[in-house]
């Protein structure tokens, strides 16, 4: 800087290669020029090129000015000291240290930023789909618990004046119980709200720096995005549940019912899958072909039906169940290699930690068969009469439940333990009328097949609805399902057609083999591009190769 311009207190800023005033300034480089340098500096190779403007369209906001020297931009990093330096400041005292152009650094940062951001983007959409569900919930709660509210009073008229005083009691319980609701739900809101507002935040600060130079802002930014926290896990709050009890006139409030408080049970939040993880290289034959025919040779029941269900227990075993008191299990060639005896039809089957486990419709109970042969019963289902069973990626077992004019779906712990319940759908109403078969996909969406509707309906890992099918053209008498490596789902329909269709529920087309398939029921998925079917009327297990 000239003498004469301090005196007089003007401050120019000289040029980095021949200390001129300086008129132009080059944003990838940090460096200040002349106007004769310009023409020069650019010819100087750089990794990142040049960026030179003229001081008059140059916008401080995205450079990094020196802290020793703020009349300077900053053009280089010391790794040593991890900071953002000028010219100077590297010919004065940080010669000896490792450096690395700013350009360098700041794209480092840059990506930090940019992937910690894309991270909290992908989970502020997960937690917007649970917000939209908790916040649809919250005007159907008065609605469900007057429905509670109904059958407490239906069940007061079954008896006499003098309980009167007990259903005004339970009333006030479930008054009560509802404002505690809306207020676990209301607070659940409102946390969900500030969360995508602090996400919105850093996203927003995210994009200010795309452009920048800023190191200071950015590096203040990434602990900010770091400690952004993100749930692993949400509440659930059940709905009350009103529990019958058997007349007695000595013990009318004992024996009257009684209402289940809400019930909190932390469910884990869908590991997010990328589309890669689920998208098959296979092609989808277009005539698929029968393998293996295997004769079951269970009986005809009184409608003529004969197989029911098929698990895969390994590589080169299936076990099946028909109408028999009877499980049969055969290898891939369908050779008949055991049967072990059950006290109920093979209905619903599944494998679980590598036993075969399948339910008990009339003991409402949930067995397994054991090593050496023996039945053992896992658990029991309480008043609800259990169906469809699957297990799942996270060794629990999901299971169709039915009583009276009721169904839902649970998820149990292999010791019982209720850990999720699936009833109703945002707006309060029943999802379920009469859930047959069930299984999961591999993005963690159940899916069941409902016999009464009839179609087929899909909720993620939290019970929120996804999709539901109920034909390509017309409605179809769907039966069971299950999902492949690549997240298809596979339908059959009583009927002649096996179903397939993408993870979101769209229809892509029918699985037909070359020698037909008749009243196919029970599905799994076993080897490579291959599933068994089996054929309710005929006892016919089939296995079919459908994809290459």
């Amino acid at each position: 800087m000239a003498s004469e311009d301090i005196a007089q207190g003007q401050y120019v800023i000289e040029c980095d290669i021949c200390k001129q005033p300086a008129s132009f300034f080059c944003r990838r480089c940090g460096v200040n020029l002349c106007d004769p340098c310009v023409p020069v500096h650019l010819r100087i190779k750089s990794k990142t090129g040049h960026d030179v403007v003229d001081y008059a369209s140059r916008d401080d906001v995205h450079t990094s000015t020196c802290d020793s020297h703020p009349q300077n931009e900053c053009s280089l990093y010391c790794q040593t000291c991890d900071v953002p330096i000028c010219l100077v400041c590297f010919s004065l005292k940080h010669q000896s240290h490792k450096m690395s152009e700013l350009s360098e650094k700041i794209e480092e940062l840059m990506k930090t930023i940019m992937k910690e951001n894309e991270r909290l983007q992908t989970y502020k959409c997960e937690l917007e789909k649970i917000l939209d569900h908790t916040t649809q919930r919250l005007p159907s709660l008065s609605k469900l618990y007057q429905q509670k509210k109904d059958e407490v009073t239906s069940r007061g008229e079954e008896w006499h004046i003098q309980i009167d005083k007990t259903v005004k009691t339970l009333h006030q319980e479930l008054d009560d119980m509802q404002k505690e609701h809306e207020s676990l739900l209301r607070k659940q809101k409102q946390e969900l709200e500030e969360i995508l507002g602090k996400v919105d935040e850093i996203n927003t600060a995210t994009m200010k720096l795309n452009n920048s130079q800023n190191v200071i802002e950015m590096k203040k930014l990434i602990p900010m995005i770091e400690k952004q926290e993100t749930p692993s896990e949400i509440t659930q709050y059940s709905f009350p549940v009103f529990y019958k009890c058997e007349i007695d006139e000595n013990y009318l409030k004992s024996y009257f019912g009684y209402i289940e408080n809400i019930q909190e049970r932390k469910i884990s939040l869908p590991r997010l899958i990328s589309e890669d993880a689920v998208i098959s290289n296979h092609k989808i034959l277009e005539m698929p072909r029968v393998i293996t025919a295997i004769d079951t040779g269970f009986p005809a029941n009184e409608n003529n039906n004969r197989l029911y269900d098929i698990a895969v227990i390994d590589d080169n075993r299936v076990c099946m169940g028909g109408a028999s008191y009877e499980l049969k299990l055969f290898d891939f060639q369908g050779n008949l290699h055991d049967t072990v005896t059950i006290t109920t039809s093979g209905m619903c089957l599944t494998v679980y930690n590598k036993h075969v486990v399948y339910t008990t419709p009339i003991s409402k109970t949930v067995r397994r068969v054991a090593a050496d042969k023996t039945i053992q019963t896992m658990f029991t289902t309480g008043e609800w009469t259990p169906r469809g069973i699957k297990s799942t990626a996270s060794d629990d077992l999901l299971v169709c439940l039915r009583k009276d004019d009721q169904s839902k779906v649970v998820r149990y712990s292999g010791s019982g333990t209720v850990l999720q319940e699936i009833q109703y759908d945002s707006q309060g109403q029943p999802l379920y009328r009469r859930p047959a078969y069930i299984t999961e996909n591999v993005n963690g969406d159940i899916i069941v097949t409902d016999w009464k509707k009839p179609a087929v309906i899909a909720v993620d890992r939290l019970g929120i609805f996804r999709f539901s099918f109920s034909g390509r053209d017309k409605p179809s008498a769907v039966s069971s399902v299950t999902t492949d490596p690549a997240g298809h789902v596979i339908i059959t329909d009583f009927c002649d057609k096996i179903h397939m269709l993408d993870r979101d529920g769209r229809f892509l087309r029918y699985i037909i083999p070359d020698q037909g398939i008749n009243r196919p029921r029970g599905v799994c998925i076993v080897g490579d591009g291959e599933m068994f079917v089996g054929e309710n009327k005929t006892g016919i297990a089939k296995r079919i190769k459908y994809s290459e």
